[in-house]
C-alpha cells in the first residue's frame, strides 16, 4: 500500500482535501495510507521543538535534535522512502515525477512554519527540496497535499477510470483539449461541430490539434519540451 509521512506542528490540517472525494474515499478503502507526525510530541528538554538561529534573526528554527527523535518513530521500511521538505529554494515539481513516485511504496514530507528547519535536518537525512511555484505560503502543509494528492490519483484503483488519465494536462507534455457538454449553444456559444459528429477518429485528432494549439499559446515553455521529444523519437 502507498503511503504518505508527513511530519507536521499542525496535524489538524490534514487530511483536508486528502479527506474528500475520491482521494478520501481510496483512503477510507485503505487504497493508500496517511501517516502524521505531530513534531510537538518530541520536543527538547525546555518542553519547544525550535529555537533562535545562530547569528541573529527573527523567527525560531525547528532543532534537528527534535526531528531526529520524530524521524526515529518511524519503522525502517518508512525510513527508507523518499524524503521531501516543502521549501520556496526548492524545485517545481513535474507530472511525470509524481507518476514515478505513485510506483514507489510513499514518501516522508516535512512540512516547515515560522522560519524553517535546520539546514542539518536537511542534510543529514538528504531531503529533497521541492516546490508548488515562485510564492511563499505561512508552511507547507498545503503544499504537502497538493503534492500527495497528485501522487496518489496516479495510483491504480484510485480513478474510476484510469484512460482518463492519459489525456491530462502535462501527462504527454500537452495541455488538455477544451470540453464542452449540453447545451449546444450558450449565450450564442455553439460546441464545436465535430463534436457532434459522431466520428471518433475525427473528434480524437481535432482534440490532439486543440491541445497543440493550447500549449503552444499558453505554456510555450511546455510546447517547446513536446517539439524536442518529438524530435527525439523521429
Amino acid at each position: 500500500m502507498w503511503q504518505a509521512n508527513v511530519f507536521t506542528i499542525f496535524p489538524e490540517a490534514f487530511p483536508g482535501s486528502l479527506g474528500v472525494s475520491i482521494i478520501g474515499k481510496a483512503l477510507l478503502q485503505n487504497k493508500w495510507k496517511l501517516k502524521l507526525i505531530d513534531l510537538k510530541n518530541f520536543p527538547q528538554k525546555s518542553n519547544r521543538i525550535d529555537s533562535v538561529p545562530y547569528g541573529g534573526g527573527l523567527g525560531m528554527i525547528l532543532s534537528p535534535t527534535v526531528f531526529e527523535k520524530a524521524f526515529d518513530s518511524l519503522t525502517s521500511s518508512e525510513k527508507s522512502m523518499k524524503k521531501y521538505y516543502l521549501s520556496p529554494r526548492g524545485h517545481t515539481m513535474q507530472q511525470n515525477d509524481l507518476l514515478l513516485l505513485s510506483q514507489t511504496p510513499g514518501v516522508t514530507m516535512l512540512c516547515g512554519r515560522y522560519e524553517g528547519v535546520d539546514q542539518r535536518i536537511l542534510d543529514y537525512y538528504e531531503f529533497e527540496e521541492i516546490s508548488l511555484g515562485d510564492f511563499v505560503l505561512l508552511g507547507g502543509e498545503v503544499a504537502a497535499m497538493a503534492f500527495i494528492e497528485g501522487i496518489v490519483r496516479l495510483i491504480p484503483e484510485v480513478v474510476g477510470n484510469q484512460e482518463s488519465i492519459l489525456s491530462d494536462s502535462f501527462q504527454n507534455l500537452l495541455l488538455e483539449y477544451n470540453q464542452y457538454t449540453k447545451p449546444k449553444t450558450f449565450h450564442n456559444l455553439s460546441v464545436p461541430d465535430v463534436l457532434l459528429s459522431g466520428n471518433h477518429k475525427k473528434i480524437s485528432d481535432f482534440r490532439l490539434e486543440q491541445s497543440k494549439t493550447l500549449t503552444k499559446s499558453c505554456r510555450y515553455d511546455l510546447w517547446m519540451k513536446y517539439i524536442s521529444n518529438h524530435l527525439k523519437l523521429s
